[in-house]
């Protein structure tokens, strides 16, 4: 029988006076004792409505039923029969909008810890692996996938699956794409993205690192040189800025600049030899999951103050509510109803102040959010000596200018078919590339639908060929 209990079994953290000083990470994960007794709440729905609601459709019950028997090498299976990426997406997908959305426990309580739960299973799974991973048989198919992010990772696993012969192609030095520069240690370890990127390895997946497409290769160059498909998950890199008086300051940074040299590049570290400014107050302007970030991390690296200043309510923070949390438990001030407009310098152009003035709510905008207005009069000038602007990214333009064929949105997000198809032959795309900046799980859920689809055109024209 199930375990009524109305509120999740709890996960264990850090202290919060600890971890502000540290970048070890916050979430200490369940113990076995733990996950057993929280995968006993589980109702085994027959219709699986949380299934509905995760993008990669993971079979829940299913794997939780393994945990509840103790197997749990056997519920990994499950989970990766629809995911590449679990031990990420335990950690940081926002289980609270999507799967355990739909968890009928949550109708009179809270759901079930699925995302808790799934990070468990993977851990243990990552923890106790032996031997090598079995290679699919390949089928004598190349496919390129461009970008090593979540939905290019997720799109080289399903293709490779499929026993297609795979190569990613990576612009930085590391694979990871924004699992390695954006998110932070603190929520997501790098290990585990590299051991994710490993375990694709082992299976025959392969990574060009250092390799701009539109650049060093061109996407036509990639079709001559063998590949029958390629896929675009290139993100969303190019930072939105605010466009106020005193942008080009010192010590204003976007929170992509910012959060790559903190988590990319280890500027926190004493040995790194890559530049950042050690602020004692801090503004980040934004509020999303990279606001969160980049507000939690300047208070890692020392800042004695660090404001998120949001210029709609505390109810309209598009932020995960556990980050929110956990952002204010470490000494985070939130600064709500509050635009800039100017960043202030001093004589030697370095930021010294961020004027704001206060907003309030008024009628709703095109996104169903009640449009803040300003409010005459409220000026005032916030003390500060670091500026992070985090106000959201757009898809690079590199690759749309570099491929015949390609059509964009006017803001820059690529154009496909509800499966990911674009307007150029054989070219597919997923992700931020096309949404924009989202969530890991959506992107993933892209890349592994389009992998789908690339299987379904190489396969069509294989058997016109044979035929």
């Amino acid at each position: 029988m199930a375990d009524l209990s109305k509120v999740k079994n709890q996960m264990p953290v850090q202290d919060p006076k600890e971890r502000a000083h540290n970048f070890s990470e916050v979430a200490l994960g369940y113990t076995e004792q733990q996950a057993r007794a929280e995968a006993e709440r589980c109702l085994n729905c027959k219709n699986k409505p949380c299934q509905a609601g995760c993008p990669v459709g993971i079979d829940i019950p299913e794997f939780i039923g393994k945990i509840k028997a103790g197997d749990y090498e056997a519920a990994y299976r499950v989970i990766a029969k629809s995911s590449s990426l679990s031990a990420v997406c335990g950690r940081v997908c926002p289980q609270e909008t999507q799967c355990e959305s739909k968890c009928v426990r949550g109708r009179n309580g809270e759901p079930v810890a699925i995302g808790r739960l799934e990070r468990f299973v993977a851990d243990y799974h990552n923890e106790h692996k032996a031997g090598v991973a079995n290679k699919p048989q390949f089928n004598g198919h190349k496919v390129a996938v461009v970008g090593s992010g979540p939905a290019g990772l997720s799109c080289a696993g399903e293709l490779n699956s499929r026993g297609y012969d795979v190569t990613v192609f990576e612009a930085l030095h590391t694979a990871g794409g924004v699992l390695v520069y954006g998110i932070p240690e603190f929520r997501l370890p790098k290990k585990i993205v590299a051991d994710e990127i490993e375990n694709l390895k082992a299976r025959g997946v392969k990574f060009e690192l250092n390799t701009v497409i539109g650049r060093t290769l061109l996407v036509d160059e990639l079709f001559e040189d063998g590949y029958e498909a390629v896929f675009v998950g290139s993100g969303a890199g190019l930072p939105n800025f605010m466009k106020i008086p005193g942008e080009d300051l010192k010590g204003v940074y976007s929170a992509n600049e910012f959060l790559t040299r903190v988590n990319l590049m280890k500027a926190y570290r004493a040995d790194s030899d890559t530049p950042i400014k050690h602020s004692k107050a801090v503004a980040v302007v934004g509020g999303g999951n990279v606001a969160m970030d980049a507000t939690r991390c300047a208070l890692r690296l020392g800042a004695e103050r660090v404001v998120m200043v949001y210029r709609r309510s505390e109810a309209e923070l598009p932020a995960r509510k556990e980050e929110v949390e956990h952002a204010k438990e470490e000494g985070v001030e939130f600064m709500m109803l509050t635009a800039p407009v100017e960043v202030l310098g001093d004589e030697h152009k370095n930021v010294r102040a961020l004027r704001c003035r206060k907003m309030e709510l008024g009628e709703p905008d095109s996104s169903g959010r009640r449009r803040p207005v300003p409010v005459e009069g409220s000026e005032f000038d916030l003390e500060v000596d670091t500026v992070i602007v985090a106000i959201g990214t757009s898809p690079n333009p590199l690759i749309k200018n570099t491929t015949p064929g390609i059509d964009v949105q006017k803001w820059g997000g690529i154009i496909t078919d509800e499966h990911g198809k674009t307007t150029r032959d054989m070219v597919y795309a997923g992700g931020d590339a096309v949404t924009g900046a989202a969530t890991v799980i959506l992107a993933m859920g892209a890349g592994k639908d389009a992998a789908e689809q690339i299987d379904k055109a190489i396969q069509a024209k294989s058997n016109i060929t044979k035929n």
